[in-house]
């Protein structure tokens, strides 16, 4: 876990949740961004992911590991008495909202980017076997063919992704599962909705995940304050591509509304 301070008077904490397969040093361009506009960030690598996790390694973990992770960064966070905001990307958007939904915490908004609820690339594994998941070995291998190259369209962003870290999809087939019903769970609202402000942000040219599934899931929630943007062009890492500086704007809009909302004076 890490903590970077917001340059002089911090006006509130973000809680920084990366995607599955990433690690924390990919945003180290929204950590700076951050910090200079007057937030302290509080992060960490998911287990089984980052420079701690073993090189090649099967990601296996259970859902209840990303949960206890999240609960001590929101611990961390909320130490600095300020309005926390979680930024989820990815299956940390999927992670956040599981979070929120089980814990009662005070969360003064959430912004998602680019949220798992529903995968468009998938293996021919799964196409074959969807129906019969549940009776291969849970600990079998597989791989959701996932590429950095489907990530970003930008070079500049690509090559901050280019790290000595090996980025790899390979998964069991437990671990799917569990994501998989993760999702359909929280699409179908069986662990109800939720009543926090939120920011959800997509983009069209997404190859990972289908933006009209988290439009359709935001507008079942019962928060008073709701905001959609799709972004026609990007792909799936929202603060990797071209238009990045444009999305940090949305997201940093939509705090200080949020952070006004609650009494408090932006300058």
């Amino acid at each position: 876990m890490w903590k970077w301070e917001a340059e002089g008077q911090a006006k509130a904490v973000v809680v920084l949740l990366h995607s599955a397969f990433e690690h924390h040093q990919w945003y180290a361009w929204l950590i700076e961004k951050l910090r200079t506009e007057g937030y302290t960030i509080v992060m960490g690598d998911l287990p089984g992911h980052g420079k701690n996790s073993k090189y090649g390694k099967i990601h296996d973990e259970a859902i209840e590991e990303y949960t206890e992770f999240i609960k001590k960064l929101m611990q961390n966070a909320l130490l600095y008495e300020l309005p926390v905001f979680i930024i989820g990307h990815g299956l940390g958007g999927t992670l956040a909202i599981n979070f929120l939904k089980k814990n009662n915490v005070e969360c003064a908004g959430l912004i998602l980017t680019s949220p798992w609820l529903s995968l468009r690339k998938t293996t021919n594994l799964l196409t074959n076997a969807m129906t019969s998941l549940g009776s291969l070995a849970p600990n079998k291998k597989m791989t959701l063919k996932f590429d950095k190259h489907m990530l970003t369209r930008n070079q500049d962003g690509y090559e901050e992704l280019d790290d000595s870290v090996p980025y790899h999809s390979n998964v069991t087939v437990g671990w799917y599962k569990d994501i998989h019903n993760l999702m359909k769970n929280i699409i179908s609202e069986q662990e109800g909705s939720l009543t926090v402000p939120i920011l959800l942000i997509c983009s069209k040219q997404d190859k990972i995940t289908e933006p009209s599934i988290g439009r359709k899931w935001l507008f079942n929630q019962k928060s008073t304050e709701i905001q959609y943007k799709e972004w026609p062009y990007s792909y799936h890492n929202l603060f990797h591509d071209n238009e990045r500086e444009e999305v940090y704007l949305y997201c940093k809009d939509f705090m200080n509304n949020v952070i006004r909302s609650l009494g408090y004076i932006i300058k």
